[in-house]
């Protein structure tokens, strides 16, 4: 079967990559106008890129075009919730497309290698965008090989972000960082 694989970057890229194509032919399709700023899109993308070309990866990018992921995510905005569940519709759906045109009968992303994902709404977004373009969702939950991903992507030495990607999860991860650092303090001047 061959499988059309949503990449968020490189090293979410590495385990669920290998686990499908293990038994599919596999496309990864990199989609993701919601990586701000464009600067950071490139370096996710190049990280991408330059593992798979090491590896005779096909990979196809879809461009690059952040006004789609502010027009469906403009009315999302009011919870992380909502704004993340409009990315992954977005995302998948540009993925699916790009499956149907190249012949592909299944869907994928390896969103769901993450943690700090929310995987019960990737399970339901994907299903319904696969069935909606006539594909098979390939639903599941890669958490358990996280680790090994971070392993082998610090091995490889690619390039790891430090938030999800849009410029709202940058700021959410910064304000946790500056928790963090102050309840270290805390806790060392007890």
């Amino acid at each position: 079967m061959k499988v059309a694989l949503h990449a968020c970057c490189g090293p979410c890229f590495l385990e669920p990559y290998d686990a499908l194509a293990a038994e599919h032919d596999v496309l990864i399709v990199y989609a993701n106008p919601n990586i701000d700023p464009a600067e950071e899109y490139v370096r996710r993308r190049e990280a991408l890129l330059r593992h798979a070309e090491h590896r005779g990866i096909e990979v196809l990018e879809i461009a690059y075009q952040p006004q789609l992921w502010e027009s469906a995510t403009a009315l999302a905005r009011s919870t992380k919730e909502e704004r993340c569940r409009a990315c992954y519709e977005l995302r998948l759906r540009l993925t699916a497309e790009a499956a149907v045109e190249e012949g592909c009968e299944a869907l994928a992303t390896t969103l769901s290698v993450s943690p700090y994902q929310d995987q019960d709404a990737l399970e339901e977004i994907g299903a319904r965008i696969a069935a909606a373009h006539g594909l098979t969702w390939l639903g599941h939950d890669w958490r358990s090989r996280y680790p090994e991903a971070t392993r082998r992507s610090r091995e490889l030495g690619m390039y790891r972000q430090n938030y999800c990607g849009c410029l709202p999860s940058s700021e959410e991860a910064e304000r946790e960082r500056a928790e963090r650092r102050d309840a270290r303090r805390a806790r060392k001047d007890r």
